[in-house]
């Protein structure tokens, strides 16, 4: 008699990396989404139940533009290290790209205020 595989295990045998990979990160946004939002929301008053998402949502973006930074950074390493033109622009858009996403509301802040 057959055992019965576990739906991640076929996946990750399945030889297809890309798609076990999309799986394991849409399941970890989704737990952190369902983790977190609930202590953004947990308030009797309207308006701060709107800071705290703002907060929380700005705190994502800030996330990702560090990761985009620090990507940024690696990549432009690289392309010294390998005399690639077309890298090291890629490097310093990517890096520029990470800087304005992770100030993005300090620059909102600043424009609106």
């Amino acid at each position: 008699m057959k055992q019965k595989q576990h739906p991640e295990e076929s996946l990750k045998n399945s030889g297809n990396k890309k798609g076990f990979r999309t799986y394991k990160s849409v399941t970890l946004v989704l737990v952190l989404l369902l983790t977190l939002c609930p202590a953004a929301l947990a308030s009797n008053d309207p308006i701060t139940v709107v800071n705290n998402l703002s907060d929380f949502i700005f705190g994502l973006i800030r996330a990702i533009g560090l990761i985009l930074l620090g990507f940024g950074i690696v990549q432009v390493g690289m392309s010294l290290k390998s005399h690639d033109p077309s890298q090291r622009a890629n490097g310093f858009l990517t890096l520029g790209g990470g800087v304005i996403i992770t100030f993005c509301r300090e620059i909102l802040n600043l424009i609106t205020g």
